[in-house]
């Protein structure tokens, strides 16, 4: 009986985590270069279901005891672009991240939501400076411009430094932080990635879809949640019985 606790309690506990992610989800459907999260679930030993007739076991079946999270992964997938009116914001057509260095890290993202501080630098408000192929971007006022290969220009036209856009290498793992971020130890320049000033690339979610899951995620977790009552009943019920015997 105890296997019913383990099955529908590890139910329960995976379903709230799955409501969780695809609330995220749905939370940041507005948050500009955002990259939805699925959860990938797993099961613990598989067993086969069997039934004791006559002295002899028979096969009924096969069963799963418990479920647990073996991941959650992300969705790179590109998004729309939207256009701006303000020149520093950016967004990326192709493989690869915005390098913003900040907090003794280099974070990958994908939003291009910049501003400038007052020394002209070009920057993620909130995480830090922007990089170019040379260090910290700056641009000097509003007035400089980025062609689409990603070179930097200011306002009297002189070259100021090519935007840094790197990529993961395959098989390096991605950490991924809040508000966008990511961070890979092992990450290549992008040359081919085309770069939009004045637009801004949005989230990636899909809120159908993100919709369709919750649905299903709580229906499952209210499943779990009747069973798991109905296993502490029997399993009452049969302590009572233990006892009168």
């Amino acid at each position: 009986m105890l296997s019913g606790f383990y099955t529908a309690g590890s139910g329960i506990l995976n379903q709230q985590r799955n409501v969780n992610i695809i609330g995220n989800n749905i939370s940041n459907n507005q948050t500009v270069g955002y990259k939805a999260q699925r959860m990938i679930q797993t099961t613990y030993e598989h067993n086969f279901l069997t039934r004791l007739e006559n002295g002899v076991y028979h096969r009924i079946g096969e069963g799963d005891p418990a479920v647990y999270t073996e991941e959650v992964e992300t969705l790179h997938d590109e998004s729309y672009l939207k256009e701006t009116e303000n020149p520093y914001d950016m967004a990326l057509v192709g493989k690869g991240y915005f390098n913003i260095a900040g907090n003794n890290n280099t974070y990958l993202t994908r939003n291009g939501n910049f501003n400038i501080d007052a020394e002209g630098y070009l920057v993620l408000d909130g995480i830090g400076r922007v990089q170019g192929r040379n260090g910290d971007l700056n641009v000097g006022g509003s007035d400089f411009s980025i062609t689409p290969h990603g070179l930097v220009y200011n306002s009297d036209g002189v070259f100021v430094d090519r935007l840094l856009v790197t990529a993961p290498a395959e098989g390096t793992e991605i950490r991924k932080f809040d508000n966008g971020m990511f961070i890979a130890e092992n990450a290549e320049i992008m040359d081919v990635t085309t770069v939009y000033q004045n637009h801004l690339e949005q989230s990636n979610v899909d809120m159908n879809e993100e919709y369709t899951g919750l649905i299903e995620a709580q229906r499952a977790l209210q499943a779990c949640a009747s069973a798991l009552k109905m296993v502490d009943k029997i399993n009452e019920k049969a302590a009572g019985l233990s006892s009168i015997s």
